[in-house]
């Protein structure tokens, strides 16, 4: 598994980076957010997601962690897949999609490009407990705190990597972290097995 890709940067538009590491040039879709952070730059560091399907293996890359859990979140939701949520994550800051769904927002929602009503009805309530907003939305914290986030990304990949589809193992590790935010990892991975 690509945990992140960090090189300089071959080539880049507003929706692919490519990445070279020592002569190897990984092909990364990012979203607009991540465009303006790396823009202007020589080298970055890409946190990856991997879609591996039948048909394509396809890299998602993202400036920070944040970004990516959010991505992670949205593709749980039936419905949406890998280019939905960064067409989502490419119309909205990770902030203002936090508070969009705290404030169950569906009609902004709703304005992002492929989004009907439905769509964004079903991200609102399957996702209005997992996202977790900071008093001021633009805090530099980001919509996660990073103890319960290493603790998160530990946890699912512990799963993934016992043979559990990543999907629904975010989704019971998410569960898990919402009842006992201070669990240790290992905690939440024994309960995490129980449910699965």
């Amino acid at each position: 598994m690509i945990e992140y890709v960090k090189g300089e940067i071959a080539e880049l538009s507003p929706a692919t980076a490519i990445i070279d590491c020592n002569g190897l040039g990984y092909a990364v879709n990012i979203s607009l957010n991540t465009y303006s952070a790396i823009q202007g730059k020589s080298s970055c560091k890409l946190y990856i997601y991997e879609a591996i399907r039948e048909d394509a293996y396809v890299l998602y890359g993202f400036a920070d962690r944040q970004e990516r859990e959010l991505f992670l979140l949205l593709i749980s939701v039936s419905g949406i897949g890998g280019n939905t949520a960064r067409m989502i994550l490419s119309a909205l800051s990770p902030s203002e999609l936090a508070n969009v769904i705290s404030t169950e927002n569906a009609n902004l929602l709703k304005t992002v490009k492929g989004i009907g009503l439905k769509t964004a009805q079903r991200v609102i309530v399957d996702l209005k407990d997992k996202i977790k907003t900071s008093a001021p939305a633009t805090s530099s914290e980001g919509v996660f705190s990073t103890m319960t986030s290493e603790v998160q990304e530990e946890a699912v990949a512990a799963l993934t990597m016992l043979g559990f589809a990543a999907a629904p193992s975010q989704k019971v590790v998410l569960t898990i972290l919402k009842e006992e935010p201070n669990a240790a990892v290992e905690k939440v991975i024994k309960l995490a097995l129980k449910r699965l």
